[in-house]
């Protein structure tokens, strides 16, 4: 019993009874440890199973949008190309316009030939620059009318059957 009364003794029971006990604790519950182990290795693989999934879905979706945003940027350049081939038309169509009415109405000054062919030009642009679609074909309309009007009334003159010494029509439509 004088062993027990020595402290370091005491102490050195004292330190294998809970190592002991941890021992026992760790004993008892190595099944649970080794099922949350496992649980916590399936949890990280289903995880990481869930993220490489995800990481492709997202890959191919971008790759849709790409492909989409791709063909769209060409559908659009297409279509900017020949709203330009469109709108030169346009252009030189007016230039023929303007040729017709100087060949028809030789004596009229240059300067009325050139309003008559900038004011069709003024028709052009807000026709082309318009964005709503009811005013678009509203301009579009002003500008068929004039054209229309300045051709026929160029034509008329040029065959003698209109004898007036300026296109009225056209003027007119200036006015208005």
């Amino acid at each position: 019993m004088k062993l027990l009364n020595n402290p370091f003794l005491r102490l050195l029971n004292i330190w294998h009874s809970l190592k002991k006990a941890d021992l026992d604790w760790h004993t008892e519950h190595h099944g649970q440890q080794a099922q949350l182990r496992h649980a916590h290795a399936l949890a990280e693989q289903a995880l990481a199973a869930e993220l490489a999934k995800r990481t492709a879905e997202l890959t191919h979706d971008i790759a849709l949008l790409k492909t989409r945003q791709d063909t769209e940027l060409e559908l659009l350049k297409t279509r900017c190309q020949q709203d330009i081939k469109d709108y030169q038309h346009y252009l030189r169509s007016l230039e023929q316009l303007k040729h017709a009415i100087k060949a028809s109405y030789q004596h009229l000054p240059e300067a009325v030939a050139f309003t008559i062919h900038h004011h069709a030009k003024q028709l052009l642009n807000q026709m082309w620059e318009c964005n709503d679609f009811q005013q678009k074909m509203h301009y579009e309309l002003q500008l068929l009318t004039f054209m229309t009007t300045v051709h026929e009334e160029a034509q008329l003159h040029k065959e003698g059957k209109d004898q007036g010494s300026l296109p009225e029509k056209t003027l007119n439509l200036l006015q208005h």
